[in-house]
C-alpha cells in the first residue's frame, strides 16, 4: 500500500505545535507533513525492508560511535525543513556542530534542521517517482548527501546538490560517504 495523502492547504490546517500534538496522539500511525500542509499517511513497511533498516542504521551508527563526528537518527525522528515540510526519513545523520546548536525544546519536537546525510529504502509498497522528488525535497532544503536504495532492483540513487544524479545499478561495491561521512562505506552485498 503507497502512502495515502490528506489534502489540507485549502483548510487553515494545524500549526506546527497542533501537528506535533496530532503525531503524538496517533502514535500507532506514521505521518509526513509536505511543504502545503497536507498530511501523508506512510504504510509501515515489510519486514525485509525493516531489516535492511535496522542493518543499516548499526553500520552508520557503528561508524558514527568510532568517529564521533555527529548524531544518527531513524525512520521514527521527524525533522521539520525549511521549506515547512516535516519529513522523516529512513536514516539520517547531522554534523555534531550543527546538531549541537538545535535549541533542547527543539530537539524535543520535529526539530528545525535538514540533516547532512539521509538514507531513504524504496520498498515494494513505494513508488519511485515519489521517493525521487521527496530526495529532490532535501536536497532544496540542505541536505548534503542522500542515498536512494532499492534492494528490489539493487540500485542505488545517490544525490548531491548542484551535482548530476548518480545512479549505481549493482551492489558489487561499497558506497562512500564522501566528504560528508569521511571514512563511512556501506556494503549493501553484507545488508542482504
Amino acid at each position: 500500500m503507497e502512502a495515502i495523502t490528506l489534502y489540507t492547504e485549502k483548510l487553515t490546517g494545524f500549526d506546527e505545535e497542533q501537528f506535533f500534538q496530532f503525531c503524538i496522539q496517533n502514535q500507532e500511525l506514521k505521518f509526513e507533513r509536505d511543504k502545503n500542509k497536507n498530511i501523508i499517511i506512510m504504510a509501515p513497511t515489510g519486514a525485509l525492508t525493516g531489516n535492511y533498516n535496522f542493518k543499516i542504521l548499526r553500520v552508520l551508527g557503528n561508524w558514527n560511535e568510532l568517529n564521533k563526528l555527529g548524531y544518527c537518527f531513524d525512520s521514527s525522528t521527524g525533522f521539520t525543513l525549511p521549506n515547512k515540510a516535516m519529513r522523516s526519513p529512513d536514516a539520517a545523520w547531522i554534523a555534531k556542530e550543527r546538531w549541537e546548536k538545535v535549541p533542547l525544546a527543539d530537539k524535543e519536537k520535529f526539530a528545525h534542521i535538514c540533516p547532512d546525510f539521509i538514507i531513504e529504502l524504496k520498498s515494494k509498497t513505494d513508488s519511485l517517482k515519489t521517493l525521487q522528488n521527496k530526495m529532490q525535497e532535501w536536497l532544496e532544503n540542505g541536505c548534503r548527501l542522500g542515498w536512494l536504495i532499492d534492494f528490489e532492483n539493487k540500485t542505488i540513487y545517490i544525490y548531491k546538490p548542484s551535482k548530476e544524479l548518480q545512479i549505481v545499478e549493482n551492489f558489487e561495491y561499497a558506497i562512500s560517504g564522501e566528504d560528508i561521512l569521511q571514512g563511512f562505506e556501506l556494503n549493501l552485498k553484507e545488508i542482504l
